[in-house]
């Protein structure tokens, strides 16, 4: 009853800024339940007690009535995922940021530095009682003048009381995604050209058998990716997955 008010004055201290938003997702864990909130794209805002991370973030007005993030996870250089004017309105003084090198060099000299963690492909780090896995994120075939190259980037695995969320980053279908395991909540992307179509991402999500996972990321050059055409090919793939659609485009 008490975590289920606290979501409730949240959600009335947010006021009109969640009228734009499709509702929250809440998942047990052993510290608590967790607040999934879709804002748009490759953005998403995570609550657990009174701890706040933002994914992402991308566009100031869209996180308006939101708390202030602890964290802020970025995953590529890329302006709809690394975008400086959102992170100038959303950040405090206190904001911890967590982000690939490429995305580091490319930080305004301004940002304490001692409140940016740099991850590498591989790197394992806890903070704030989080811990954080970084996953590699490219496209394939490997190419130097790809538009997402290994080891630039990162997708993320974030342990949270016990629950295992796999944010993926631009990525296509690789070993590294579908060799994860025990992944509870996952986000995976699919827009062409820059990362995977439907079919891909479907397959790779049924090599690592998410127990739920959300479409996101799936705007491209020709429009939205068919999402229920993904959930059609998982279910038939894995009934034991749960895909859930969300509408990561709401109308401004």
């Amino acid at each position: 009853m008490k975590y289920g008010m606290l979501f409730f004055a949240f959600c009335l201290f947010a006021g009109k800024a969640f009228s734009q938003r499709v509702g929250a997702d809440i998942i047990p864990t052993a510290i608590g339940p967790l607040t999934i909130q879709p804002v748009t794209h490759a953005s998403l805002v995570l609550s657990l007690r009174k701890l706040v991370i933002y994914a992402d973030p991308s566009g100031a007005a869209k996180f308006k009535g939101f708390p202030a993030p602890d964290m802020i996870l970025i995953t590529d250089i890329h302006g709809d995922h690394f975008d400086t004017s959102t992170l100038s309105v959303v950040m405090t003084p206190n904001t911890l940021l967590v982000v690939p090198q490429a995305v580091a060099d490319k930080l305004p000299a301004s940002y304490d530095k001692n409140k940016v963690v740099i991850m590498k492909n591989g790197d394992q780090i806890k903070k704030l009682g989080i811990g954080i896995t970084a996953i590699p994120m490219y496209n394939l075939p490997e190419s130097p003048t790809a538009m997402h190259t290994k080891g630039r980037g990162n997708g993320y695995v974030l342990n949270i009381g016990g629950k295992n969320i796999y944010l993926s980053g631009d990525t296509q279908g690789i070993p590294e995604m579908r060799s994860l395991k025990s992944i509870d909540v996952a986000f995976v992307c699919m827009n062409l050209p820059y990362t995977m179509d439907v079919k891909e991402a479907a397959d790779a999500v049924l090599a690592f058998k998410p127990k739920i996972v959300y479409p996101y990321h799936y705007r491209g050059k020709g429009g939205l990716s068919d999402v229920n055409a993904f959930k059609s090919l998982v279910d038939a793939g894995n009934k034991g997955i749960e895909v859930r659609l969300r509408d990561w485009y709401p109308a401004n």
